[in-house]
């Protein structure tokens, strides 16, 4: 979609802003050159003031790329500044309410058992802050994609089997689909890698027409 740009956005400075290595592995995966900068945003934005959770999430990513690129302009750049930062934030709902990464482990067990035999979905927002036109200003593009993950129903003892494996801790939704805990879902309907993390093919889909109008 994207691969016959390859050569000329790999020409370009970009940057993940990002700490998951799952998101990193997603981008590699298009043979993508791109620098790593954690965001140092708080991610603490108060969630009963959004309307939908598809608003927060994209709310949070953008907040993370305007911090990295605050805190890059504010520094002598090595290389210039970046073209494009990417920002991504992904949440688990269920009935309307909202669920990040699992606090500990009993949280996790806790999550676990909601999601079990159930249907929930994964949004993910993404801001891609970009200074891809003509005019080299900065611009921002967000956009957020959902999936529906459907659970089998799970056993107690199945559940803290996978709590004990320490696979839950860090994922939002306390499990990863790309590892063992894909064994507990029966199917899901939408984007597979917005489930791991980052929505691959709808990136694409935004990035295309930036890269077209900057030839």
């Amino acid at each position: 979609m994207i691969y016959h740009y390859l050569e000329a956005l790999n020409a370009k400075r970009i940057i993940l802003a990002s700490s998951s290595a799952r998101r990193k592995e997603i981008l590699d995966t298009l043979g993508l050159k791109f620098e790593i900068l954690v965001p140092k945003f708080a991610e603490n934005l108060n969630q009963d003031s959004f309307e939908h959770p598809k608003d927060y999430v994209v709310a949070t990513a953008t907040a993370k790329a305007d911090e990295v690129r605050k805190r890059l302009s504010s520094q002598d750049q090595v290389g210039g500044a970046p073209d494009l930062i990417v920002a991504c934030d992904t949440c688990v709902t269920l009935d309307g309410k909202i669920y990040g990464k699992p606090i500990d482990d009993d949280h996790a067990a806790q999550m676990l058992t909601m999601w079990s035999g159930r249907t929930q979905e994964v949004i993910s927002g993404v801001c891609l802050t970009h200074r891809l036109s003509a005019d080299r200003q900065w611009r921002s593009n967000t956009f957020s994609e959902t999936t529906s993950v459907k659970f089998h129903t799970l056993q107690q003892d199945a559940i803290a089997a996978y709590v004990r494996s320490g696979e839950p801790r860090g994922k939002a939704g306390a499990y990863g689909i790309q590892g063992p805990g894909g064994a507990m879902i029966e199917g899901i309907v939408g984007d597979y890698y917005n489930v791991v993390g980052f929505p691959l093919h709808h990136f694409c889909k935004v990035l295309l027409p930036l890269l077209q109008s900057s030839e």
